[in-house]
């Protein structure tokens, strides 16, 4: 079986994200950048099941500049086998990631697809269920388990009120939670193979498909500081603030 595994380009987790000065957007110049945490887990979940014979090959896939052949050179040094970058300059949104990926799993016929549930920059939380929507296949989302057995994968979600289990038919879209598993490093070696495997690059219109943004971005602005905490004394004292400062009760 082959899995699609697409993977974006973010900024690290790590670093203090900006907003630009004329509130255009975040600053990305001079900042480092790095394979989004959710689609790092969908990765090692697809090097997982390669490894127990159930995958016979792993394809990355990402979106965007040029620069993204740095996170597909990540996913193969960690264990994808080929990469394939979809590259234009368009920011691209949720719905139009999908249909390009539907493009890309109709010229692959991957048997399933394993993304991460959202991307730390947007939390959009829809390109996988966009995707499963316009290839009809079945999906399980926010997956904290996966098993596959035969032409059946079983997939414990997380949901509000706890997990729940539930067997998709192949092939399906399966986005990865949290909790599926704990990446792996890429080792040296592995890194240096990684040069020489291979990275196709490919265009929208090669697909098909038009990536023009269908959402406009007003502003961005920072979340307004909050004010210092304070102690009270007493139940009464914490009240009396709540109704007559706060006026929330």
């Amino acid at each position: 079986m082959k899995i699609l595994v697409p993977v974006k380009r973010v900024v690290d987790y790590n670093v203090k994200v900006r907003v630009k000065a004329d509130g255009t957007g975040v600053e990305t110049a001079g900042v480092k950048m790095s394979m989004n945490p959710f689609d790092e887990i969908a990765v090692e979940e697809a090097v997982r099941l390669k490894e127990k014979g159930v995958a016979t090959e792993i394809v990355a896939v990402s979106l965007g500049v040029a620069a993204c052949q740095e996170t597909i050179r990540t996913a193969l040094a960690m264990g994808a086998d080929r990469g394939i970058l979809v590259e234009t300059e368009v920011e691209l949104q949720p719905l139009a990631v999908a249909k390009l990926l539907q493009a890309l799993v109709a010229k692959e016929q991957p048997g399933l697809v394993i993304m991460g549930k959202q991307a730390i920059d947007d939390d959009m939380n829809a390109t996988g269920q966009m995707l499963a929507a316009l290839l009809g296949w079945p999906q399980g989302t926010f997956a904290s388990k996966l098993a596959i057995d035969g032409a059946t994968a079983t997939v414990t979600r997380e949901v509000d009120g706890g997990l729940e289990t539930v067997a998709l038919a192949l092939p399906a879209v399966v986005t990865a939670d949290l909790r599926l598993n704990e990446p792996r490093y890429a080792s040296l070696p592995n890194i240096m193979k990684a040069r020489k495997k291979a990275i196709e690059t490919v265009k929208p219109a090669d697909l098909g498909v038009d990536p023009a943004p269908r959402l406009t971005l007003v502003s961005v602005a920072e979340p307004a500081k909050r004010k210092a905490g304070v102690r009270v004394a007493s139940v009464a004292e914490l009240v009396a603030k709540l109704r007559n400062e706060a006026k929330v009760i």
